[in-house]
């Protein structure tokens, strides 16, 4: 009898207990790009109200907001990070031009960066995303470094799962263990924008594909009620269903507000539903955070009648939260750094120019810095950064994605010009470079140009992998090119007397250096021929055509470049300096000098960008009457004046340039700008010609848009000696 009582009131105890008990909590956050901002601002009011979460579960956006919550980081802390990043540059197709390889940085200048295609295989293949994930990967990486040492999602100080889709079969793959800046970014891998990640054997997607609102997967972690909160977007109207990417787009909205309706009709009586109302705001709108964040904050707060019902006295939910404040570990020192995933090519090459040493302690910095120099050869589609610890040793590893459409890549683009009354050009040109020919990164660069003025260009790059005092990566580079061009000579008065066809070709050999993401010298050999060759002659006027010209001229070769200009096309800052120099023996001349320079600054005050060209080049030559070796003259080459007007062996061009941004967003370019140029320049056969008092002028006023094929604009060109008219040009002037 006596043990039956006590049963009976241990019974009751427990169950008062039980009653009294503080439900666990889990917080569900789902996907929906920028929309998912909207989270921060939830997240603000549940610590307002002491609302202690016990699992979070999340779905791409949802699942990086729901992961840093998870790893320590408060509401205010997110929201002060969210707010003061560069979402424009986060969200970029490739990182910041300064940064790239002077490689990379000189193909800007041929073809434009967006169309890159790629064989492999034997098959042409097209980048995978349109954003490159370098960035947001480096944020998370930089946001996580606190629990870098967690290998299992619930040992996290708030137990987390992140879902992805599996593309393979269209499962969902809920992430509960691994790296987990890896497992974030693999949920948020939203199609068409970022490429999907492999990860153990399995290529993920975004999880809002399968499991947007993910319920069941925060109820399996043994929660009690849910807090679910749904920022998903809409469904747009039929006016954005006249095209194939609006109809793609809606497809997907649609197959993910399936399931959302499937997540959301399992939820109890006590799980609570937040939907912050975020109106016409979009899944891109990223730069309008704090509306998204103060959004948020209102939908959290329509909901505050139940969510204080779960409140936690303001004492305990203070020890919680300081219970769960980050630290960061001190930095260990490197036994080891490592490079892991690509096998198309050997990053080991790059280890002895990195930071990151051997021996050396961790610096996030540094790291940073490293990742974006293995960026900067543009052979890999991801790069990041992991510390890791094996058989007790500390060391540092690079994981590298191959950029899937390598190791041969093409590019195209088109050079085009008309001043509407009968005069134009058109030129195709192509571009295949193929990396890693050989474990020291041998390249092989070729470009063909058909149309108006056929050329071609080949050449062999191979790394020393030398080390000579300060500096490293040394290079020799062969290389052979030939151009045809069919060109006017023009007398004082601008009448045509004469065509020419005139036919370069050159070979090459030097010895290099690059300055890591400034440019590079080169000090080497070079051979060039040059004919010119009067084709139709005015029968009238004879004496004023300048006679035939061939030479064959090398020697030693000097050239340098800098190069720091924000983008190839209408840049905003920076400086690109350029300069060659030639001394040998020429056949028409005996001692040979040729002495060709180059330097564009440019400048951006708010709206308004500046830019100072100064351009000069000059060929030692004795014979006089010939058809000089330069020309000048065309569309921002002397505006007002026909495209190689002036001829000479010494030409001199300065332009002063001004252009501003419209505030338009364009679909098929980064930008549109209106802008104006004042020239000064002229061509003159010998030396001793050259005055000041005899430049001539030129100016123009135009709309120029940066697109995928290349610049392009459309304006007005005049010149006090020259001619007013109406120019459309694609390519670079």
């Amino acid at each position: 009898m006596k043990r039956a009582l006590i049963a009976l009131l241990m019974f009751f105890v427990a169950a008062s207990w039980a009653q009294n008990a503080r439900p666990r909590i889990g917080l569900v956050l789902s996907g929906g790009g920028a929309r998912g901002l909207a989270h921060v601002g939830v997240l603000k009011v549940l610590e307002e109200q002491h609302i202690r979460i016990d699992a979070v579960a999340g779905t791409s956006m949802g699942a990086i907001v729901g992961g840093l919550y998870a790893s320590g980081m408060s509401a205010a802390e997110i929201e002060r990070e969210v707010r003061t990043i560069d979402w424009g540059r986060v969200f970029e197709p490739r990182m910041e031009r300064q940064h790239l390889s002077q490689r990379r940085k000189e193909e800007d200048f041929e073809f434009s960066p967006v169309l890159e295609f790629g064989i492999r295989n034997g098959e042409v293949r097209a980048p995978l995303g349109a954003v490159s994930p370098r960035r947001l990967e480096a944020l998370l990486r930089r946001y996580t470094l606190p629990v870098r040492n967690v290998g299992e999602f619930d040992r996290l100080p708030i137990p987390f799962r992140a879902v992805a889709t599996d593309l393979e079969n269209g499962a969902a793959v809920v992430l509960d263990r691994g790296d987990l800046p890896t497992a974030l970014r693999s949920s948020m891998s939203i199609p068409g924008v970022f490429a999907p990640l492999v990860v153990e054997g399995r290529v993920l997607g975004d999880g809002g594909l399968v499991d947007n609102v993910p319920v069941q997967v925060a109820r399996a972690m043994g929660v009690d009620l849910a807090i679910v909160v749904n920022i998903g977007t809409p469904l747009a109207g039929r006016e954005t269903l006249d095209s194939a990417l609006g109809v793609t787009t809606q497809m997907i909205n649609i197959l993910t507000e399936q399931n959302v309706q499937r997540s959301l009709s399992t939820m109890g009586p006590r799980d609570v539903l937040i939907a912050p109302q975020l109106g016409q705001l979009t899944a891109a709108d990223f730069e309008r955070s704090a509306e998204f964040i103060a959004l948020g904050e209102r939908g959290a707060r329509s909901a505050l009648g139940r969510l204080q019902a779960l409140s936690s006295p303001p004492d305990e939910h203070a020890r919680w939260r300081a219970a769960l404040a980050r630290s960061l570990p001190p930095p260990p020192s490197l036994a080891y750094v490592t490079f892991e995933g690509s096998e198309l090519t050997s990053p080991g090459r790059f280890a002895a120019q990195l930071e990151s040493q051997p021996g050396t302690p961790f610096d996030r910095q540094r790291a940073e810095r490293d990742v974006r120099s293995l960026a900067a050869s543009g052979d890999y589609l991801r790069v990041d950064y992991r510390l890791v610890s094996r058989e007790g040793q500390d060391g540092l590893v690079f994981d590298l994605d191959d950029k899937p459409w390598g190791p041969n890549y093409l590019r195209v683009g088109l050079d085009m010009r008309t001043d509407f009354n009968g005069r134009a050009g058109f030129n195709v040109k192509l571009s295949h470079n193929r990396h890693w020919l050989t474990p020291s990164g041998t390249e092989w660069r070729n470009r063909i140009q058909i149309g108006s003025v056929p050329s071609l260009f080949s050449e062999i790059y191979h790394p020393l992998n030398w080390t000579v005092g300060l500096s490293n990566d040394w290079f020799v580079a062969a290389y052979a090119s030939a151009e045809r061009r069919i060109g006017t000579v023009y007398d004082a008065d601008g009448n045509e007397r004469a065509r020419f066809d005139r036919r370069t070709s050159s070979l090459g050999l030097d010895l290099g250096q690059p300055w890591g993401r400034f440019g590079e010298l080169r000090l080497g050999l070079l051979a060039q021929r040059q004919r010119a060759l009067p084709t139709l002659i005015d029968s009238g006027r004879t004496d004023a055509v300048p006679r035939a010209f061939a030479a064959t001229d090398g020697g030693l070769r000097l050239a340098a470049v800098i190069d720091q200009l924000d983008y190839a096309s209408f840049p905003t800052a920076g400086l690109r300096l350029v300069g060659q120099a030639v001394i040998g023996e020429g056949s028409a001349i005996g001692r040979f000098q040729q002495l060709e320079t180059s330097a564009l600054g440019v400048y951006s005050a708010g709206a308004h960008t500046w830019s100072l060209l100064l351009s000069a080049r000059g060929a030692s030559q004795r014979e006089t009457g010939t058809i000089g070796r330069y020309e000048l003259g065309g569309f921002h080459q002397l505006s007002g004046y026909r495209d190689g007007q002036l001829l000479g062996n010494y030409v001199f061009l300065t332009r002063l340039g001004w252009y501003r941004r419209i505030e338009y967003s364009p679909v098929i370019s980064r930008a549109v700008f209106v802008g104006a140029t004042l020239e000064a320049g002229n061509a003159w056969p010998t030396r001793e010609a050259v005055r000041a008092g005899s430049l001539r002028t030129g100016m123009s006023l135009y709309l120029g848009a940066d697109t995928g094929l290349g610049p392009v604009y459309f304006g007005v060109t005049t010149a006090p000696r020259g001619e007013t008219g109406i120019v459309l040009f694609i390519g670079r002037p």
